[in-house]
């Protein structure tokens, strides 16, 4: 490495260490904002988080950093592997906001905060009406954002809109491969479905309504953290309307779940799901946080881990077996006349509903369709915000038959949109990334034999040496290249799908 190149690499990282607390502090501001942040209070305290995201983003439009920066990208090839991830990882952000000034990124920020505050009181009276004006001015944020990023590769063709906003959160993926792939989960789920509903084998569930309390299942909640060796020195939970990890810093990744008392298996899953998510941080290389790429990794990587953790993991019979004792102990009402195998069945039964965080694994995938459908639809102008509540009906009762009663139930029931379009196909590719690595797992570890066992330990380090520790680093299609030797595809999801699901429907 040259003299210049090492100053400018210097130059560089004070300057991301000064961004990164202010990145620091909006993430506990954030978390506080959707935990226990008063009602009236929510739209300043948004206000303050819009402030302190800006003074960060002000850092990195001096001209000195972007310099710096753009001068490390040209000569990426001095640098050891952690600081050129870096200068890629500038210089495309640099790209993105070239033309984006510190006074227009407040705003962006302004909205989507308020936005979040529209979307609590909303979702609270059940009236998306009182959301549709914000969720306009997110649409139409995520337009004037995309409109002035410089293209990464000048000489292809300009992307669409959605598909620049599906690449923010996966990056390499478009609308083409995700029509493709979710053609094939339509065209071998929907069929099955029809076989598993129409099965006369049925699982008994009348159990997983009984009333639990709040204190009951929160017992539960740190017996799972237990089992999954989540840190609780390096990270703290507690409860929120929807349930979310953030990471903050090395030693400090918070998750949140809620209590539902007659669902007590909603939380029980929200906490494997986020622990998922939290692990994915907890375990990734120090070297990646202190090299400033510890944010490299993409939303459907982000989901494949957590996914793997509550379904893969959480609703295997040698996870059940190993959690059996411990549910009959906290939860003695509702276990005195439930065997093992029954709640094994039931926490995998088949049936179409609303809401997609307690949807079933099988079902899932048509709740992360829908949604892509529409938002699609809502980007290319096909459609406008005020459709949102008809089509969201239409393709409930298109897909699983069934309808929301209220938009409370429907179209309001996520928040993602109140951060804008392009998130919710990564729980989708997620679950097809996990299913592509579980098949090299199986084969390495006796994953049974773990689960059964307890034995997290060898499960979480073959997770943070396999899967973990490249993600940062990687473009997607390298890393499940890399982990897997192959290309992505939808197959070895649906394969595991269909031999579950006709098993335990005796199909």
């Amino acid at each position: 490495m040259t003299q210049k190149t090492a100053e400018m690499l210097q130059t560089v990282q004070q300057t991301l260490t000064t961004a990164q607390k202010y990145e620091h502090a909006c993430h506990v501001l954030n978390f506080d904002l959707e935990t226990i942040c008063p009602p009236k209070a929510m739209e300043q305290q948004g206000d303050l988080i819009a402030y302190l995201s800006n003074e960060g983003f002000k850092l990195k439009k001096d001209p000195a950093f972007i310099e710096a920066g753009e001068y490390l990208y040209a000569h990426r090839d001095e640098l050891e592997e952690a600081d050129a991830v870096l200068a890629r990882q500038l210089h495309r952000e640099y790209l993105h906001t070239k033309n984006i000034t510190p006074e227009k990124m407040h705003s962006f920020s302004t909205v989507m905060n308020r936005a979040y505050v529209r979307w609590i009181e909303a979702k609270q009276a059940s009236d998306f009406s009182l959301f549709a004006p914000s969720l306009r001015e997110v649409l139409a944020v995520n337009r004037e954002e995309v409109s002035l990023r410089e293209p990464e590769d000048p000489s292809a063709p300009a992307a669409s809109v959605y598909d620049q906003l599906l690449d923010d959160y996966e990056r390499g993926i478009t609308t083409e491969d995700l029509d493709a792939l979710f053609g094939a989960c339509k065209e071998r789920l929907l069929p099955l479905m029809k076989q598993i509903l129409a099965s006369p084998k049925k699982i008994r569930t009348d159990f997983l309504s009984r009333k639990v309390t709040d204190e009951a299942q929160e017992r539960m909640a740190r017996y799972l953290l237990d089992v999954l060796q989540y840190d609780l020195q390096r990270g703290a939970f507690t409860t929120t309307e929807h349930p979310f990890t953030d990471w903050m810093a090395p030693n400090d990744v918070r998750i949140t779940t809620h209590y539902h008392e007659d669902a007590f298996a909603s939380s029980m899953y929200s906490i494997i799901h986020e622990t998922g998510h939290a692990l994915f941080e907890m375990l990734q290389p120090k070297e990646d946080w202190e090299h400033f790429i510890d944010s490299g990794k993409t939303m459907a990587m982000h989901e494949s881990v957590s996914r793997f953790y509550e379904n893969r993991i959480g609703r295997s019979e040698a996870f059940v077996h190993r959690i059996y004792p411990g549910v009959c102990e906290i939860f003695p009402e509702v276990m005195r006349d439930v065997s093992e195998r029954e709640l094994y069945e039931a926490l995998n039964v088949v049936q179409p509903s609303l809401i997609r965080t307690e949807a079933d694994e099988f079902t899932y995938t048509f709740h992360i369709i829908i949604r892509y459908e529409i938002e699609k639809a809502l980007v290319s102008g096909e459609a406008s915000i005020d459709d949102v509540p008809r089509l969201w009906n239409e393709k409930y009762r298109e897909y699983l038959g069934i309808e929301p009663e209220n938009d409370r139930t429907g179209c309001l029931q996520d928040v993602h949109w109140s951060s804008g379009f392009g998130y919710f196909p990564t729980y989708a590719v997620g679950n097809m990334y996990n299913a592509m690595y579980y098949n090299r797992l199986k084969n390495e570890l006796d994953l049974d034999q773990v689960v059964a066992s307890g034995d997290f330990a060898a499960l979480n380090g073959w997770m943070a040496e396999n899967i973990f520790r490249r993600a940062n680093r990687l473009a997607p299609h390298e890393w499940i290249r890399e982990i897997t030797g192959r290309e992505l595809t939808a197959d070895d999801f649906l394969d595991y799908l269909e031999t579950k699901y006709r098993d335990l429907y005796e199909i």
